[in-house]
């Protein structure tokens, strides 16, 4: 699955490293961004409901924490796949993007302007 957005590609790095609740996952999710992204619930659950559609997550387990449930996440095989290829499609973009800018690529290579 390339071109992952960022919020979603924050969330399965988030999870890459074992399951966690909505609100840590928020709170990684800025952590991991330097502050740049803050997911209110609302968009973070929607998008876990969409990952967990495309079956690149899944719920780990649920707790009652005050009265109130909590649902852990976590990422799937698939999931874990599907991060690894974006970031070794990012890795190549990059690498690209820095032999262009030191002028290692061909000039008026087709399709790049």
């Amino acid at each position: 699955m390339a071109g992952i957005r960022r919020p979603s590609l924050l969330i399965l790095s988030a999870l890459a490293t074992g399951p966690l609740h909505g609100y840590a996952v928020i709170k990684e999710v800025s952590r991991l961004s330097d502050e740049t992204v803050r997911l209110a619930a609302g968009t973070l659950y929607a998008a876990l409901d969409r990952l967990t559609d495309e079956g690149l997550v899944e719920v780990d387990r649920e707790e009652t924490v005050g009265g109130r449930l909590r649902r852990y996440y976590r990422l799937t095989g698939p999931g874990a796949s599907a991060l690894a290829a974006e970031a070794e499609q990012m890795h190549r973009d990059a690498r690209m993007i820095t032999q262009r800018l030191r002028g290692a690529g061909p000039a008026g290579a087709p399709g790049l302007a």
